[in-house]
């Protein structure tokens, strides 16, 4: 009965409470029926004489009786069967018509849900017509709570355009001012020992406020869609960093060009940075029989213990042994990852390595490549000229 749906249930106990109820009323017209054929047999056998004639009189009525009593559980069985058939499809249709509403709240919150982005979909309404009860009530509960939600994200999306331009200028300004003091003939050298210990500083928070934007705007929405094809990006990408081998396999995708760039990005940083001297880091891509492109991003490294690959992905949370180190990393690299791979419909996960370092798989949804292909394609010519 768990596995049933409402409507298959409301429909069954509908149709079992019908059923009871008929087979009960035939009981009782059997029960009235026969014990008035018996009043009628004992009236005649009192009113009639001792003769041989009554005897066979009597086995008339029995029979009249039996037969009687036969026929009408036949017949009685046949026509409960038949309304009971009605009343089950009747009850089918009368319980997918109450149950309507709640289907088309279910498409609407299954429809917001499946929205690439997290505050997408969030200015639908169910606007349930009808009575007002408990089904039109929950609606406009829903709806409320919709419209409440859509208002906080707006509250945020224009935070994080306030937070870019306040958090980023004063750090471009102080940027500028030590690059010039740094810059002057006549500076001593602790002053420009200072002044470069400062611009790194500087720099690691430019790169903070920067991941927790792009942080935010991944999980927010996906922007502009382009036909991308993982192969170009991961070359692209490679080719800034010398030491990374590359198997780069064809893996079209649908996504934000840019957006799945700084999740390739990440991951090479990331297993170049968290490496042993006289490492490695490979990069492959391509297309999995599922329906799913595929990116693997494989590094040596130290020991990983399985306990902590969770909380890889969790914003400023690094390693044990990375927590007392000085990293030019502010803890968003994998963050960004996970954030990006779910909006494009996505899973990311990792695993050890054997003999140290990480396996990092990202799988998204495969892509058919456009009709034109001069147009909306992504390339890695386009990244670079972008860049």
């Amino acid at each position: 009965m768990k596995r049933l749906t409402i409507r298959t249930r409301l429909t069954l106990v509908y149709g079992g409470l019908f059923l009871l109820a008929g087979i009960l009323l035939l009981g009782a017209t059997y029960v009235l029926m026969s014990r008035q054929l018996s009043n009628r047999e004992s009236t005649t056998v009192l009113k009639g004489t001792f003769a041989p004639e009554a005897d066979a009189l009597n086995e008339v009525a029995e029979e009249t009786r039996t037969d009687a009593l036969m026929a009408l559980l036949v017949q009685g069985g046949l026509a409960l069967g038949l309304v009971a058939a009605a009343a089950i499809a009747i009850g089918w249709l009368i319980a997918g018509r109450m149950l309507q509403p709640i289907d088309q709240m279910t498409r609407a919150a299954r429809r917001i849900a499946d929205s690439p982005g997290s505050d997408r979909g969030l200015h639908e309404r169910i606007a349930l017509d009808g009575p007002p009860d408990e089904v039109k009530r929950l609606a406009d509960t829903f709806d409320l709570m919709l419209e409440r939600l859509d208002h906080s994200f707006d509250g945020q999306r224009r935070f994080i355009a306030n937070a870019s331009h306040e958090l980023r200028t004063p750090l471009t300004l102080n940027r500028t001012l030590l690059e010039i003091a740094v810059r002057r003939r006549n500076v001593s050298v602790e002053v420009r020992q200072l002044g470069e210990t400062l611009l790194e500083i500087n720099g690691r928070h430019e790169r903070l406020i920067d991941g927790l934007l792009t942080l935010a705007k991944s999980d927010r929405e996906l922007g502009e869609l382009s036909y991308v094809d993982l192969a170009d990006v991961v070359t692209h990408v490679a080719a800034q960093h010398p030491t990374v081998t590359t198997s780069a396999g064809e893996a079209p995708a649908m996504g934000n060009a840019v957006l799945l760039e700084r999740l390739v990005q990440n991951l090479v940083e990331n297993g170049v940075r968290h490496n042993v001297p006289d490492g490695w880091v490979e990069v492959t891509s391509g297309t999995r029989p599922d329906g799913l492109v595929e990116l693997v991003v494989t590094n040596t490294g130290p020991v990983v213990p399985p306990y902590e690959l969770p909380g890889l992905f969790e914003p400023f949370r690094r390693l044990t042994t990375d927590r007392l180190a000085t990293r030019t990393g502010a803890g968003l690299g994998l963050s960004i990852v996970r954030t990006v791979a779910h909006a494009h419909g996505g899973h990311v996960y990792a695993e050890p390595r054997d003999g140290g370092g990480l396996v990092v798989t990202v799988s998204l949804p495969v892509a058919r490549p456009p009709r034109n292909q001069d147009t909306g394609v992504v390339t890695g010519q386009d990244l670079r000229s972008s860049a």
